[in-house]
């Protein structure tokens, strides 16, 4: 995009509809905030729209995807999408997503628009305030195709099934414009009106169960034995400290992919921590062994649930299966009935966590049709070379809407 078509997109209306309830009108206002010029106001507005998200989604919330633009390297157009329900700044923010202009889709050199997440960003959907799903689906897309950006639009890691994936296929359907979930992946999800005794006992066989109880009672023959649990600030900068280094003890650190092996990926998760905790947003648990942590994770709560952000054990007592035994303490999430589930936020088919928790979470991928030929040209031929390979591999994408009876 040339200067003057950036500057047509920061700080005006580039879009504006009229939703009639009763006798009020009021109008929807759309703008491309740079994330440059994120200030106090607009912070106060996103909090707001988090807690009334009619989905949530922590990884999108301020506090989280603040650290992140700081941190990380980011295409010089990224943009903060926002939909006000009248004059920017002066009315509730009704929804938020960073997008941008890419040049690459995955290994191929195709321009699109995507929404930006980050390595250790583990969900994209927007933040929408409930009930205005469909106007902000319908304020994006006009915003999109009013705008000089490229290609498509993507949409990364939405939650499939939800109402934001209900109310954008609506949106397209209605427009006549195509909206094809191109993958798609099941992850581990807690969610359950049993007890955690009742849930593990229901989940696991009898024989593991009782394999886990030993492993437990073999680690407690070597000293003190005790399971930590925090929802507050209390120690928080030393409890960090011993998370990373836990962490850089292992694997990951030998392979350079620990948070710590890079400055900015330890002062993003040290903001990220602390942002959370300072929001009331945050959930440590940890197995000590006479005081030394061997396994410790991080939950990242966003009513009505929650996301598994991070683990760590220590290798040195694989043996005793730390990491296990401390999600089998983390079951007595579903005793405080504060929320109604955990999003594991683990890959597909992963061999721990699958095993303990029995429910799963579809997350995918959209791509969506742009006005304009050449927009259409490079997303009809974009998806007829998706097709073709997926063909030649045998891959089938599932969708869980469809399956539904």
């Amino acid at each position: 995009m040339d200067l003057s078509g950036l500057q047509k997109l920061q700080g005006r209306d580039i879009g504006a509809s009229r939703l009639r309830e009763g006798l009020s009108t009021p109008v929807f206002q759309a703008v491309f905030h740079p994330v440059a010029d994120i200030d106090a106001n607009l912070v106060e507005a996103w909090s707001d729209l988090a807690r009334e998200a009619s989905e949530p989604n922590a990884f999108y919330e301020q506090w989280f995807l603040r650290p992140g633009l700081s941190q990380f390297d980011h295409q010089a157009e990224l943009r903060l999408f926002l939909l006000w329900a009248g004059e920017p700044f002066h009315s509730r923010l009704l929804g938020l997503l960073p997008l941008g202009p890419v040049s690459r889709f995955g290994r191929w050199p195709v321009p699109h628009v995507q929404n930006w997440m980050h390595h250790n960003c583990f969900l994209g959907t927007p933040l929408v305030r409930s009930g205005y799903e469909r106007p902000f689906w319908e304020q994006l897309l006009d915003a999109v195709d009013d705008s000089d950006w490229p290609g498509f639009l993507h949409i990364n890691g939405m939650t499939i099934g939800g109402p934001l994936d209900q109310a954008l296929r609506a949106v397209c359907g209605a427009q006549k414009r195509r909206c094809d979930l191109v993958q798609s992946e099941a992850r581990a999800l807690l969610q359950s009106d049993l007890s955690s005794t009742a849930y593990h006992e229901a989940t696991l066989r009898g024989k593991k169960r009782k394999e886990w109880r030993r492993l437990g009672k073999r680690l407690g023959e070597l000293g003190d034995v005790t399971f930590g649990h925090h929802m507050d600030d209390q120690d928080l900068a030393p409890w960090i400290d011993e998370f990373l280094e836990l962490e850089s003890a292992g694997w990951k650190g030998e392979n350079g992919s620990a948070l710590d092996s890079a400055p900015e990926t330890g002062a993003f998760f040290r903001q990220a921590i602390t942002g959370a905790a300072a929001a009331g947003q945050l959930e440590r648990r940890d197995i000590r062994l006479d005081g030394k942590p061997l396994a410790m994770l991080v939950n990242l709560l966003s009513s009505p649930g929650a996301f598994g952000f991070k683990t760590a054990f220590d290798e040195e007592y694989s043996r005793f299966s730390p990491g296990v035994l401390l999600q089998i303490e983390n079951l007595k999430f579903l005793d405080l009935r504060a929320l109604q589930w955990i999003d594991s936020c683990a890959a597909e088919n992963h061999p721990m966590i699958d095993s303990l928790w029995s429910d799963r979470r579809h997350i995918g991928r959209f791509s969506i049709e742009l006005k304009g030929m050449s927009r259409r040209a490079i997303f009809y031929g974009l998806r007829l070379g998706e097709d073709l390979m997926g063909k030649i591999r045998g891959r089938d994408i599932f969708d869980p809407t469809e399956a539904q009876p």
